[in-house]
C-alpha cells in the first residue's frame, strides 16, 4: 500500500531547518533567499525525523482494508497528539475508509488533552457539520464539554445542544443537562449577570423533564443554587421539595443555598428554620452558609441565636471570619451588652483553634473603641 505523507510534516513552517527537498538538511547560517535558490536535489538518502518514521511505521502497520477499530487501537497508542493527527487523517484520505463517532470521541479527548485547541475545534466543527455519519451522544457530550470550558465557546455548546435536541438517535441525556447547567452557574458571579442566565436555566429545567431526562442530586442543587443566587427563593423551595420525586435526598448543599438566600432575601426565621432542619438531619453547613446566618441574626439583633450558631460552627472545626465576629462584637456593644461582647471574645479565643493573637487584639481594639462610641 502506497504511503501518503500529510502535508502537515512538510510545511513552510521548516523551511530554516529543511530545503526544498523535504529530507535534507540545508545549512541554517544561510538566509532564507539563498537557501531557495541554492537548493539542489540531494544523491544522499534522504533523512527522515523521528515523527516522520514514527508516522511511516503506524501507516505500515495498517494493513489495507483496516478498520475503525485498527484506526481507533493506533490512536490510543499515540503520546503525541500531532502524529495522532497526522494518522487520523492519513486514514481520512483512504478510500472506502470513514471515520466513525469513537475515532472522532478519540482524537478530539486526544487534541484536548495535549493542548491542541485549534485542531480540536477543527475536527469539532467538521463533526458539526455532518462529517461523521454515526454520530453519538458520547460524542456530543464531549464536545459541549470542551465548548464550555473555553470562553468564546460558550454559546457553540448550547448550538450542539439544540443538535442533539432535533436528532432522532441523540438527545440529550443526564450527562448532557449536567455540564449545561454547571457552565450557566459558573457565570453567577454578580446579581445583575444571575438574572441573564437565569431564563436559560429555566428553559434547560423545561427541557429537561420534558425530554424524560430523570435529575440527580447534584442536577437539582444547581437549579437550586440558580434561583436562590436571584432571590428567587421560593422557585428555589419548590425545587427542594420535588427532590424526592425524583429519589433524590436533600443535602447540605440543598439545604444551604436556600438557608443563604432566604437570609440574604430578608426572610432569615425561615432560613434559620432550614438550618436547624440541616443540623436536625445530621448535615453540616458549608463555612459560607455559618456565615450569613450567623451575620443575619445579629444584624437583626437576634444576638442568642447568632452565639448559638457561633458556637455551632466552632463545633464543627469552621472558623468564622474577622468581619463575622465584629458584627456580632460590635452588635452586643450597641446593645448595652458589652461584658457579654467581652465575655463572648474570650470564649472564642478558648474555642477557635483558628484565632491567632493578632486577630484576638484586632477584635480587642474593635470592642474597645465600639465601647468608646
Amino acid at each position: 500500500m502506497a504511503i501518503i505523507i500529510p502535508k502537515r510534516l512538510f510545511t513552510l513552517r521548516s523551511v530554516t531547518a529543511y530545503s526544498l527537498n523535504p529530507f535534507t538538511r540545508p545549512r541554517t547560517s544561510l538566509p532564507l533567499t539563498r537557501l531557495l535558490l541554492h537548493a539542489r536535489p540531494s544523491s544522499t538518502q534522504p533523512s527522515r525525523t523521528p515523527s516522520e518514521k514514527q508516522f511511516e511505521t503506524w501507516v505500515q502497520a495498517l494493513k489495507p482494508g483496516f478498520t475503525p477499530s485498527d484506526v481507533a487501537q493506533a490512536l490510543q497508542a499515540q503520546s503525541d497528539p500531532d502524529l495522532a493527527l497526522d494518522i487520523f487523517r492519513w486514514t481520512a484520505q483512504q478510500r472506502n475508509y470513514k471515520h466513525t463517532s469513537h475515532t472522532y470521541f478519540l482524537m478530539i479527548k486526544h487534541l484536548i488533552s495535549g493542548r491542541r485547541y485549534n485542531h480540536a475545534e477543527t475536527l469539532i466543527e467538521e463533526v458539526i457539520a455532518g462529517a461523521c455519519h454515526d454520530v453519538s451522544v458520547p460524542l456530543y457530550n464531549s464536545i459541549i464539554r470542551f465548548c464550555c470550558g473555553r470562553k468564546f465557546l460558550f454559546n457553540r455548546a448550547f448550538d450542539v445542544y439544540k443538535k442533539m435536541l432535533n436528532s432522532n438517535d441523540c438527545k440529550p441525556d443526564l450527562e448532557t443537562y449536567t455540564l449545561l447547567f454547571n457552565s450557566l452557574l459558573r457565570r453567577f458571579n454578580k446579581l445583575h449577570v444571575c438574572y441573564v442566565y437565569l431564563h436559560a436555566v429555566r428553559s434547560l429545567t423545561k427541557q429537561m423533564k420534558a425530554s424524560g431526562v430523570i435529575p440527580d442530586t447534584f442536577v437539582l442543587n444547581m437549579i437550586i443554587k440558580a434561583y436562590s443566587m436571584c432571590l428567587e427563593v421560593d422557585e428555589a423551595i419548590r425545587v427542594f421539595r420535588e427532590m424526592g420525586l425524583y429519589g433524590c435526598e436533600p443535602n447540605a448543599y440543598s439545604y444551604g443555598y436556600i438557608a443563604k438566600g432566604l437570609c440574604e432575601k430578608g426572610r432569615v426565621s425561615q432560613g434559620l428554620g432550614f438550618y436547624r432542619e440541616m443540623r436536625g438531619n445530621g448535615l453540616v453547613p458549608s463555612t459560607s452558609t455559618y456565615v450569613i446566618i450567623v451575620c443575619s441574626l445579629a444584624m437583626e439583633r437576634r444576638f442568642e441565636e447568632a452565639i448559638e450558631v457561633v458556637f455551632d460552627m466552632l463545633g464543627q472545626s469552621r472558623s468564622p471570619d474577622h468581619l463575622t465576629y465584629k458584627t456580632v462584637l460590635e452588635g452586643l456593644c450597641r446593645e448595652g451588652r458589652v461584658d457579654d461582647a467581652f465575655e463572648l471574645l474570650d470564649e472564642c479565643k478558648k474555642r477557635d483553634a483558628s484565632m491567632g493573637e493578632k486577630m484576638y487584639k484586632t477584635l480587642l481594639e474593635d470592642l474597645h473603641f465600639s465601647c468608646r462610641e
